[in-house]
């Protein structure tokens, strides 16, 4: 009998980077939850850090709301 491996819930997401962008904060009609986690899975969207101005945090390592979160070096609130 084989069995599935147990998966863990994501993590309780919060607030992301301030130095984290997307275009869509730039859109009036997006703006509002433009960094929102729940979005699409298959969410495509290009996301810079404002600090560096670029893909890559200060910690080079990549940029996104579910990954510039409290805990990551570089992070601030």
């Amino acid at each position: 009998m084989k069995t599935e491996p147990a998966t863990q819930p994501p993590p309780t997401p919060s607030v992301p980077c301030r130095f984290l962008r997307t275009k869509r904060m730039y859109i009036p009609a997006l703006a509002e939850g433009a960094l929102d986690l729940e979005q699409n899975a298959n969410d495509q969207s290009f996301y810079w850090c404002n600090k560096t101005l670029s893909a890559l945090g200060a910690d080079d390592n990549q940029v996104h709301p579910c990954l510039c979160q409290p805990g990551r070096s570089c992070h601030e609130a």
